[in-house]
């Protein structure tokens, strides 16, 4: 409770003890990647930014990675690879037109985004990660090895489903 650093960990949204990680699933919601763990108060775009996303994406293959409102930005700074919901323009008073278009594309992002938060659910199942118990420090490896072994299952699911 009263440990040196703590307020690190705690994060602004729900103000609980948390770590975050970053998870790149495919298009049919197989993960691809899994950051190691970062403390909860840091946010999803610097988070990126440190693990070296955004140059990666900048001078890389041309990909495009449906993301959530946190990394809202990017988008500009990776040539439009990185596709978040839109942006709200209008905090008060919007015209009736801008929230029916608003609303048309945010619907439109989240439907194609699903297969992406399933992966994600995919992971929060298993036990290690949603009554971790442990230490903070080794969280990270926990998320690393729930992450290989997801990515191996699925990968198994999928091979043995093209050989029948």
């Amino acid at each position: 409770m009263g440990r040196k650093d703590r307020d690190k960990f705690i994060s602004g949204k729900s103000k609980q003890n948390a770590v975050k990680t970053m998870v790149v699933t495919d298009e049919d919601g197989r993960v691809l990647f899994c950051s190691p763990t970062k403390p909860g108060s840091c946010a999803d775009i610097t988070h990126a930014r440190q693990l070296g996303l955004v140059k990666l994406l900048a001078d890389g293959p041309a990909v495009e990675i449906l993301a959530d409102a946190g990394y809202q930005g990017l988008g500009a700074r990776t040539g439009g690879r990185v596709v978040t919901p839109p942006h709200r323009k209008f905090k008060k008073n919007a015209p009736g037109w801008y929230e029916e278009m608003y609303e048309r594309q945010r619907k439109a992002h989240s439907s194609r985004r699903i297969r992406v938060e399933h992966g994600i659910a995919h992971l929060k199942n298993w036990r290690a990660w949603a009554r971790h118990l442990g230490r903070r420090e080794h969280m990270s490896d926990t998320v690393q090895a729930v992450a290989g072994l997801l990515s191996h299952q699925q990968i198994t699911d999928l091979t043995s489903a093209q050989q029948v």
